[in-house]
């Protein structure tokens, strides 16, 4: 009877599950696709490359991030259905302790969170670099730019200058290129503006003007110069949701760098490392509240579990939220930032769980 009761639950819990997130990925690629319609009819990229390099790699990335959100619903609209039909009372009466019903639940869980944990570490990183890199090509810029003064040694002696840089439109303002050996100047290019062509590789400078320096001193100007230099748009900002693109080592390796640098930055970069385990661990907690929510007979039915639920899992994300601003503005530990949520709401869980039907 109990092998019985197992299978019959994680059937429908999984079952629930994965057919809540084929029908929400299947809106949101709909949706996505009549979004950017017009981007698609003026971009070179085939029809595989949009499925299989965004599409595939989109799908990916929403899924995992949704899943504890979708988790919590299938959970919910689940052991809802059995309370409205009186069936978790009939296991109760029949001898079967509500702990043993919440066995199930939680090796369906386990199996989710496992899946969880070799996407986030294994897979999520490549899917997201190849679906950033196709929207730098062809959709949007992924970085941007928040300084001013921007100062890029782009070669040995050679450093490039700009007052302002505007990461959507590849533009740069009072762009200057110097030239320098040892400790003297010997060549500076000045431009009023300076666009970067991506077609080709090059920056086509407007009003510019060249002062060689040295014994004989020479001066040449005009109103437009294509140049190239090794210099793209990417190197004077910081990519969005560069972390996200970074395999578990490089992510390492890059946070070790910064580290031995003194650089403070890293906070974005150390919560993404800690999410990675913290967030997939999250399906037990989701797991738990739904279950001792939607376990009981109430008048309202699922209505009332589903807003019940949804209720607390807004609540979740909110602090998940609170929580990281915290470690990125205020110095909250990273780990301690990621991991708080969940616990206060395994607290949560456990009271819930001990008002639940026995």
């Amino acid at each position: 009877m109990f092998k019985t009761l197992d299978r019959y639950i994680i059937r429908q819990f999984l079952g629930t599950f994965f057919f809540i997130l084929v029908v929400i990925m299947l809106i949101a690629v709909v949706f996505d696709i009549s979004e950017k319609t017009e981007d698609f009819a003026r971009m070179s990229a085939s029809t595989r490359e949009i499925v299989m390099e965004f599409y595939l790699n989109f799908v990916i990335y929403y899924s995992n991030l949704f899943s504890g959100l979708l988790i919590f619903i299938a959970v919910l609209l689940f052991t809802s259905r059995l309370a409205h039909r009186t069936e978790v009372i009939a296991m109760l009466s029949s001898g079967v302790s509500f702990p043993r019903i919440m066995w199930p639940y939680f090796l369906a869980a386990t199996a989710l969170t496992a899946i969880s944990l070799v996407v986030n570490h294994e897979v999520l990183p490549a899917a997201n670099k190849v679906r950033l890199a196709f929207e730098e090509r062809h959709i949007r810029v992924t970085y941007h730019v928040d300084q001013k003064n921007i100062h890029r040694e782009i070669a040995p002696g050679s450093i490039a200058y700009f007052e302002t840089f505007n990461a959507e439109h590849r533009t740069g303002m009072r762009f200057s290129l110097e030239h320098w050996q040892g400790d003297s100047l010997v060549e500076k290019l000045s431009a009023d503006k300076a666009t970067y062509d991506s077609a080709n590789g090059s920056w086509h400078l407007q009003d510019y003007l060249v002062r060689s320096l040295g014994a004989d001193e020479r001066i040449r100007q005009g109103s437009t110069m294509d140049t190239v230099i090794p210099l793209k748009p990417s190197d004077m900002g910081q990519r969005w949701e560069t972390s996200m693109a970074m395999s578990d080592a490089d992510l390492d390796a890059y946070i070790a760098a910064k580290n031995a640098q003194g650089d403070d930055s890293i906070t974005p970069y150390l919560i993404e490392k800690h999410q990675r385990t913290s967030y997939p661990f999250a399906t037990y907690v989701f797991t738990l509240i739904g279950v001792s929510i939607a376990s009981r007979k109430v008048r309202g039915g699922t209505g009332l579990h589903l807003a019940a639920g949804v209720g607390l899992v807004l609540m979740y994300i909110f602090t998940m939220k609170l929580t990281t601003v915290a470690a990125t503005n205020a110095g909250m530990d990273p780990f301690f930032a990621v991991w708080l949520p969940n616990i206060l709401f395994a607290i949560v869980g456990i009271l819930i769980y001990r008002r639940a039907p026995k």
